[in-house]
């Protein structure tokens, strides 16, 4: 049984995933939603759900599915399980995306890049050319949410499917009507957590 957009917006604002106010994104741009994604994906089962949504998304295209670490690890791999793919990740290295851990992308692998969030769409863009610089042919992008994000410039040559679109705000700093209100800013992002 396939959920709908509006019971999985459901279960996310239930679970406490989609938070609203001011906040710094992991790109520097600031918005008045953030999703806190952990917060379902904390949920074995709702993470497995979430995957096999996405599986069927993309029915017999991939062999195997990548997705950027960390955020994406989890629903990478339970889309992975479900589509019955091997499972690999990308890290951060410095400035740029590569895969590590002994990873390898199959000569014309039919690779589909799983992402958690989608907001400026750079991290599962990243990915995407590096799947295909590794001799896999991406088949597109899966995430959980499309934050349908104003700075988002798809152009990844690859279908993008999100179970759910969450309508947001999201402004350079120095053009933010909630920094010009002098609203609090919240960074809850991962990317600045210090170890």
């Amino acid at each position: 049984m396939n959920l709908n957009e509006n019971e999985i917006l459901q279960v996310l604002e239930e679970n406490g995933a989609i938070l609203r106010g001011h906040f710094k994104l992991s790109s520097g741009r600031h918005s008045d939603v953030f999703v806190q994604k952990f917060r379902v994906l904390e949920h074995p089962r709702l993470a497995q759900r979430f995957g096999q949504e996405l599986a069927e998304s993309f029915p017999g295209s991939f062999d195997l599915v990548a997705s950027p670490a960390v955020g994406a690890v989890v629903l990478g791999f339970t889309t992975a399980l479900a589509g019955k793919a091997r499972f690999i990740f990308s890290e951060r290295s410095g400035d740029r995306m590569e895969f590590r851990r002994g990873f390898v992308v199959p000569p014309h692998a039919r690779v589909l890049v799983v992402e958690d969030v989608i907001t400026t769409g750079g991290s599962a863009l990243e990915v995407v050319e590096l799947v295909r610089s590794a001799g896999g042919d991406p088949v597109g992008v899966g995430a959980l949410i499309d934050r349908d994000d104003p700075a988002k410039r798809w152009q990844a040559g690859v279908p993008l499917h999100a179970l759910v679109t969450v309508r947001s705000g999201s402004w350079d700093p120095d053009e933010c009507p909630l920094c010009a209100r002098d609203e609090p800013l919240d960074d809850p992002g991962s990317r600045r957590l210090a170890d």
